[in-house]
């Protein structure tokens, strides 16, 4: 499902289908033919409810399939990325029901709901921008945004300088480049 909004001139890459392969062991395969740094950005309110989609998922343990994501790079040579841990395969399920992985928009809002997530876990300055209070996760709109925006690295990450730029004057100066 794509809402309408700030697509614009992207529009047609992010209905762009993404070919899916099933493994006989219930795996899936996704061949996406554009690099993880050349995933669009996405609405916050598309990672917002994937958020919470994912959130309710991981309390009901529905952890989903495997899924391994095989980028072609400018070369045509391609990289693999797999989602195998329990989180991982839950959080990536959730959208997939939510948006659908089958399309470039539904796997660039899961590229950033799991960059998200790892940049919360390695980026202490962040601290401010979400609550973690009895297993339930608050977070700042703002991170939201600055998440669903910011560029993503050769390895599907959010760019951790990007997210302080977007955040401006609600990142601690300390960590400003």
């Amino acid at each position: 499902m794509l809402e309408g909004g700030g697509h614009s001139s992207a529009k047609g890459t992010l209905a762009k289908r993404v070919r899916v392969a099933s493994g006989a062991d219930g795996s899936l395969l996704y061949l996406v033919e554009l690099p993880p740094e050349a995933m669009p950005v996405v609405q916050a309110s598309d990672l917002a409810r994937a958020w919470q989609a994912a959130r309710l998922a991981a309390h009901a343990a529905h952890w989903g399939s495997a899924r391994a994501l095989l980028f072609r790079r400018a070369g045509g040579e391609l990289a693999r990325m797999s989602l195998a841990d329990d989180e991982a395969r839950c959080w990536a399920g959730a959208v997939d029901r939510l948006i659908g992985l089958d399309h470039v928009y539904g796997l660039a809002v899961c590229l950033r709901l799991l960059g998200l997530v790892e940049l919360l876990a390695r980026a202490p300055w962040l601290a401010g921008l979400y609550d973690l209070d009895g297993g339930e996760a608050a977070l700042h709109p703002a991170l939201l945004g600055a998440a669903a925006s910011c560029r993503l690295d050769s390895d599907a990450r959010l760019v951790e300088g990007d997210v302080r730029d977007r955040l401006g004057r609600l990142a601690p100066a300390a960590t400003r480049a």
